[in-house]
C-alpha cells in the first residue's frame, strides 16, 4: 500500500520525465518482444520472425526517442518506469507465455500496441501544453506504425502455408498437453468407476453410501491417474508439454468422469438415482466418443461403438456382482 501511495500522477510528470518514460517502455517493450522471439523460435520459427523485426522497431524508436531526449534536455535521462507511475498500462509478466496458446500470444502482442497507443492519446487530449501535446501525440503515432508495422511483418513472414503449418503444431500441442491426457482420463473415471458404484448400489440399495462409495472412488482414480501421468512423462522429449497441466487435465476429467454417474445418489429414492446415474453414464459414453472423433480423428461409430460396449460390459460386471 505504501508502494502505491508513491506512485506519481502522469499529469504531474515533466515533459522530461514523459520522453524519459516513453524510453523505458520502449525498452522494456523490444526485450518482451525479443522474449517470445526466442521462446517460439524452435516451434514457430515464422513467428518469430514477426516478434524479432517489432523488437527491431522498438529499438528504432527508442533510439528517436534517446535523440530527442538529447536536443531537448541533455544526456542524463530520469530513472522511471511504468511501474512508478498510476494509471500507467501494465504489461504481463513474459513467464506467462508458456501458459498461452499462439493465436493468444499474437493477441496480446497486438494489445500491448493498442493500449500504448490509446495511453498516449488519452494523455494528449488531457494536456494543455503545446509541446506537451505535440509530444504524446507523436508517441500515439509511433505505436500506431508499430501495429501497422506488425501486420506487414506477418504477411512478410507469415504467408499461408507457414501460419497453417504453425496452428498444425499448436494444435498438435493442446491436443498432447490437454485432449489426449484429459482424455484418458475422463475415460478412466467414466469407466472405471461404473463397477464399484452400482455393485455398491444393487447390493446395499442404500443411496447414500452409494454416493460415498462413487465420491471415494472418483476422488481416489483422480489423484491416482493426476500423479501418474504428471509422473510418466517430463515433455521434453515426447513434447507432450507439462507434466503438471497433463497431470491436472487427467486428474480433474478422471474425477468428473466418475463424480457424474454418482451424484445421482444423493436422490433419496433408490431407483429414481438409479435411473439417473443410467442416463449420465449413457451421455458421458458418448461424449467420450464426440471427443475422440473431434480432437482424436477416431470415426464417431468406431469410437462410440468401443467406447459403449466397454461400458456396457463394465456397468453389466457392477450389476451382476452387486446382486449377486
Amino acid at each position: 500500500m505504501r508502494f502505491l501511495t508513491q506512485r506519481r500522477r502522469f499529469k504531474d510528470l515533466s515533459e522530461r520525465e514523459v520522453l524519459a518514460l516513453a524510453i523505458s517502455s520502449e525498452e522494456d517493450d523490444a526485450r518482451i518482444y525479443r522474449s517470445y522471439a526466442d521462446k517460439l523460435r524452435e516451434s514457430y520459427p515464422d513467428t518469430a520472425k514477426v516478434f524479432e523485426g517489432m523488437a527491431k522497431e522498438e529499438d528504432q524508436h527508442r533510439a528517436a526517442l534517446i535523440e530527442m531526449h538529447r536536443a531537448r534536455f541533455g544526456d542524463v535521462i530520469p530513472l522511471i518506469r511504468r511501474e512508478h507511475v498510476a494509471g500507467f498500462y501494465a504489461r504481463r509478466p513474459v513467464w506467462l507465455l508458456d501458459t498461452l496458446p499462439l493465436e493468444r500470444i499474437r493477441e496480446e502482442a497486438a494489445t500491448m500496441e493498442s493500449n500504448a497507443e490509446r495511453f498516449y492519446t488519452l494523455a494528449a487530449q488531457a494536456t494543455q501544453d503545446a509541446a506537451t501535446r505535440k509530444l504524446l501525440g507523436d508517441l500515439a503515432a509511433a505505436e500506431a506504425g508499430h501495429h501497422i508495422k506488425a501486420q506487414s511483418l506477418e504477411k512478410t513472414h507469415l504467408d499461408q502455408e507457414a501460419r497453417e503449418a504453425e496452428d498444425a503444431v499448436e494444435k498438435r500441442r493442446f491436443i498432447l498437453t490437454w485432449v489426449q491426457p484429459g482424455l484418458a482420463g475422463l475415460m478412466d473415471g467414466s469407466v472405471s468407476t461404473l463397477a464399484p458404484i452400482f455393485a455398491t448400489a444393487f447390493a446395499t440399495q442404500d443411496t447414500w453410501t452409494t454416493f460415498l462409495v462413487g465420491l471415494a472412488a472418483s476422488v481416489g482414480a483422480g489423484i491416482s491417474m493426476g500423479f501418474t501421468e504428471a509422473a510418466s512423462d517430463d515433455g521434453q522429449l515426447s513434447g507432450r508439454g507439462s507434466p503438471i497441466k497433463r497431470g491436472l487435465s487427467s486428474g480433474i476429467m478422471t474425477t468428473v468422469g466418475g463424480l457424474g454417474h454418482a451424484l445421482p445418489y444423493l436422490i433419496p429414492d433408490f431407483w429414481t438415482a438409479t435411473i439417473t446415474a443410467i442416463i449420465v453414464v449413457f451421455i458421458e459414453l458418448w461424449a467420450i466418443a464426440w471427443i475422440q472423433n473431434r480432437y482424436m480423428e477416431t470415426p464417431f461409430f468406431r469410437a462410440a461403438f468401443q467406447v459403449v460396449l466397454g461400458g456396457a460390459l463394465v456397468f453389466a460386471a457392477g450389476v451382476l456382482i452387486g446382486s449377486g
